[in-house]
């Protein structure tokens, strides 16, 4: 989403539907996954430009597309004169997409209606070992909690993310999902053992600020981290976890991208209080 979505929004939304859309490489699995957004962007059919051998003549023609930071979008005289933010880009996915919750639930305002929790579980590294009990503390303290992978039908787990009030996620791609938030939801960031504060942060939480979210983050401690089953407490990762992002990005996916977190519940739970007393206000 971040790679192409974002900025073809903005190269492209000011036009107002009245522009046309070329594409190399095409896919109609992606045509199709998208068209929600393709839709509202363009009025016009989709051109597979390597298969199109037609003439076509215009009087303006954008080669590829303006962009800015991953998930960040702010004023600029020339990639963005308009200012468009994210804000505005979420906006115009909830219309995409029909999703109809444009605020969460606040506490008390629905006598007996529990806050909606969505956990975002992982199959593959950076997952949580313990992600049931996590649930079920969640469950405990008043979040009425759902469990999903992301992926599948894009417009079905949209629907979910904004039927949730509270976004739970260890850092990774399954955060991009917060754009389909209701705005001042809360977004609940898991930060891997490795000082990866500053990548998490700088990927997700600013983001999710510029959303107007409400954003908390947890950093694992490293006795919640599967690496500290995989190497001694003298080892580089634990005592100069720098040294090993001053190693470059194959020594960081390697060793701290790879790690499983069990969370320690105790310590954890202060970060769930937190979150029912952001939805609060």
């Amino acid at each position: 989403m971040s790679d192409v979505l974002i900025p073809l929004y903005l190269t492209s939304f000011g036009f107002k539907g009245r522009v046309k859309f070329f594409i190399t490489n095409y896919k109609q699995w992606w045509i199709q996954k998208y068209k929600p957004m393709l839709r509202r962007l363009s009025h016009y059919d989709i051109i597979d430009f390597d298969s199109n051998k037609g003439v076509h003549c215009f009087q303006h023609v954008i080669l590829g597309l303006v962009r800015d930071r991953d998930l960040i979008l702010r004023q600029h005289p020339t990639r963005n004169p308009k200012g468009y933010s994210m804000l505005d880009y979420t906006r115009f996915l909830r219309h995409s997409y029909g999703l109809k919750r444009d605020r969460p639930l606040v506490l008390g305002e629905e006598p007996g209606k529990k806050p909606r929790m969505l956990i975002i579980s992982r199959r593959g590294t950076r997952k949580l070992l313990n992600l049931r009990r996590v649930a079920a503390m969640s469950r405990a303290l008043g979040f009425d909690v759902i469990i999903s992978e992301a992926g599948g039908n894009l417009k079905r787990f949209a629907t979910t993310v904004n039927s949730c009030d509270v976004l739970l996620a260890v850092h990774g791609a399954g955060l991009t999902n917060q754009v389909f938030l209701p705005a001042q939801a809360v977004v609940i960031q898991i930060v891997p053992w490795g000082k990866m504060d500053w990548m998490a942060t700088n990927f997700y939480g600013e983001p999710a600020r510029g959303m107007n979210l409400k954003y908390l983050e947890y950093n694992i401690s490293a006795e919640e981290s599967s690496l500290a089953q995989m190497y001694p407490k003298d080892h580089i990762v634990f005592k100069d976890p720098m040294a090993v992002h001053g190693q470059g990005w194959n020594a960081l996916s390697e060793i701290v991208m790879t790690q499983d977190m069990r969370l320690n519940l105790r310590r954890f739970r202060p970060t769930l209080l937190q979150a029912l007393d952001l939805l609060q206000v």
